[in-house]
């Protein structure tokens, strides 16, 4: 999945064969690994005869040295490129292949079965008009088939062809059609897909992929082929409500200023009246130009230069639009499809990308993950790689969007780390967030320079970081002495303390961590509001987490002191018997044996914990505020 660029939404003229007025059908294939995906996609290229004599000639030669299908075609060979594809028999990337009947073109997005290359099929469906979902009669239904069919639902993919696939393998039973069927309808509609078309194939014989099976008369109904040349999948989207994200401000001299991009929805004439948000200004078009000469209207799908009759500010990211209004929030709810190895993190900082909008974002909150087996709800605090899950995020501007239900385009984003710049989440729009309208921020008299004033100190939190047994909470303990001593009003927040009164419920988890964090840091601000110097001891090992500490604080109020003892000197220490406990394996997601730390880029204060005396160390940290004039 690429990281700078969104993968959800499509173009009306993206990957096409020719330009002829056949209409084009955009499918994917998703189902469970080995049900057959790549075989009936392969088997529609060679029914169709779109295979040119030299790749039926590379196919037979293929075929006989894989081995795979005995003396016939594999018709996987045809859709597996990769050399780890046909080495393992599976598809990894997502392939897509283009052919055409003499009623229309398809293009066809093959993709993987295996549940570590899920975001590749949610590639793939993201463009998808309709899937065909592929089970081996077999095995039925199982947790890979659940787990495609919810996001080919999120992602608004109605029409869905089961092929229920390998009927050679059990005697053509018509019973467990039936059966498998069944099944599946019935989680369909829970999904919300009602249009299912249920059809028994033999992928590799070619039963009811172009024509009716003689070995299967007691199937009725249509073929793949004839379902797919028949099915009326169009979605009036140039009767939607015109919207126009703005890609580029085109100014090749004084005299022109237009806005590039690609209408993603509904029709503009010469003369409308648009909208630029989030702005909210008003104009009219004055003019829609291209590289071909001016047009009267465009239509969705095409890629335009737009002139405003007035003078307005619109920049990339902002959306020209027209009747219904879309969202303009920065607090939305949505649906997100986990793609990362690391797990998600309520409270971490990532980038958002919708269209050509980017903006930072926090995961305020996860209201529930998806059990794939039962469909159920259930409550969590982090999703998993693969995983789905519904949450509110926080955005750091108002986002121009549309639920995804109205807009593929406008209703999808990803989600990208902002360290490593993996792509780690795909997001559909659900509704916009409203702030509380009864919660008010109060403002009080006596305020934060009032009680600084009163004891003559300028507030801030001294942030102590480090690996258990650097030696922390001793220099945290003598430097609140020493204010003590100086006549200084200071207070400390130990981790370990604290985890025996408002963060008891939290273990040590990753996810567990961002929480102890943020919840230390509002009571450090409370206590910043006070007028007091705050000391927080805590390991706090990732630098993310961190950094969102630090953006609690006015500039100057945040002041990182890092302890920095190498992990050998902290281990021989061991003043808790932690170390040996973690090398025993009876300790889980201790930091420096089995979990990372990261150390700070540029702490206000560092400290040789190996060399440094804890007294020294805590002379060097009440001199710095002096030096800083903190007192």
């Amino acid at each position: 999945m690429a990281v700078h660029e969104p993968v959800l939404g499509r173009t009306r003229e993206s990957a096409t064969i020719s330009t002829d007025d056949r209409p084009t059908l955009h499918l994917v294939t998703c189902g469970s690994v080995d049900d057959g995906k790549s075989t009936l996609v392969g088997r529609l290229l060679y029914d169709s005869k779109m295979l040119l004599d030299d790749q039926l000639d590379a196919l037979a030669s293929d075929s006989k040295l894989a081995g795979s299908a005995g003396p016939a075609l594999d018709f996987a060979l045809l859709v597996d490129g990769l050399q780890a594809e046909r080495e393992q028999g599976i598809t990894i990337d997502v392939a897509y292949r283009f052919f055409a009947t003499q009623r229309r073109r398809f293009v066809i997005a093959d993709t993987p079965g295996h549940v570590q290359y899920t975001r590749n099929m949610a590639t793939g469906a993201s463009h998808a008009d309709l899937a065909v979902v592929l089970i081996d009669a077999r095995k039925g239904v199982v947790s890979q088939t659940r787990r495609h069919t919810h996001i080919l639902a999120l992602l608004g993919v109605r029409h869905v062809v089961l092929a229920v696939n390998k009927m050679d393998l059990i005697g053509f039973d018509a019973d467990r059609f039936m059966a498998i069927s069944a099944d599946f309808r019935s989680m369909a509609k829970r999904l919300g897909i009602a249009d299912v078309q249920c059809i028994p194939v033999a992928a590799r014989d070619g039963d009811n992929i172009f024509r009716a099976s003689p070995r299967m008369p007691w199937y009725a109904g249509p073929s793949v082929m004839a379902h797919l040349e028949s099915i009326d999948v169009t979605d009036g989207i140039d009767d939607r409500p015109f919207r126009f994200p703005v890609q580029w401000v085109n100014r090749p001299n004084a005299d022109f200023r237009g806005y590039s991009g690609r209408v993603v929805s509904g029709t503009i004439r010469c003369g409308d009246a648009v909208v630029v948000h989030p702005s909210g200004r008003r104009s009219r078009i004055s003019g829609i130009v291209t590289a071909d000469g001016r047009l009267q209207q465009a239509v969705a799908g095409e890629s335009v230069t737009l002139l405003l009759a007035d003078e307005v500010d619109a920049s990339r990211g902002d959306v020209l639009a027209s009747g219904a209004p879309p969202i303009v929030a920065d607090r939305i709810a949505s649906h997100l499809i986990w793609l990362d190895d690391a797990a998600m993190q309520a409270g971490r900082r990532y980038l958002l990308k919708s269209g050509t909008s980017s903006t930072g974002a926090v995961i305020s909150a996860l209201k529930h993950r998806v059990c794939i087996d039962s469909m159920a709800q259930e409550s969590a605090q982090t999703l998993e790689a693969n995983e789905i899950g519904y949450a509110d995020l926080t955005l750091d501007r108002p986002l121009v969007c549309d639920a995804y239900r109205d807009s593929r385009e406008l209703g999808s984003f990803i989600l990208i780390d902002p360290v490593s710049r993996r792509t780690v989440a795909a997001g559909l729009i659900d509704a916009p967030l409203r702030h509380a309208t009864d919660v008010r921020w109060h403002t009080l008299d006596i305020d934060k320079s009032v009680r600084a004033g009163l004891k003559q100190q300028k507030p801030c939190v001294l942030w102590f970081t480090g690996l258990s047994g650097a030696g922390k909470s001793t220099i945290a303990n003598l430097v609140d002495r020493r204010l003590c001593e100086l006549g200084r009003h200071s207070a400390l927040l130990d981790g370990d303390n604290l985890r025996h009164g408002i963060n008891q419920d939290l273990g040590f988890a990753p996810e567990a961590r961002v929480e102890n964090i943020r919840r230390v840091s509002e009571i450090a601000a409370l206590f910043v509001d006070a007028g007091l110097i705050t000391l927080v001891s805590l390991i706090s090992p990732f630098r993310a987490d961190r950094d969102a500490a630090r953006r609690r604080f006015a500039d100057g109020e945040f002041i990182e002191v890092h302890v920095a003892t190498p992990l050998a000197t902290c281990e021989a220490r061991d003043p808790k018997g932690l170390y040996k406990r973690a090398r025993a394996g009876e300790l889980s997601n201790f930091t420096g044996i089995d979990q990372p730390y990261e150390a700070p880029d540029r702490p206000e204060i560092a400290i040789d914990g190996a060399t440094l005396s804890a007294s020294d160390a805590a002379d060097l940290i009440v001199s710095y505020l002096r030096e800083h004039h903190y007192f």
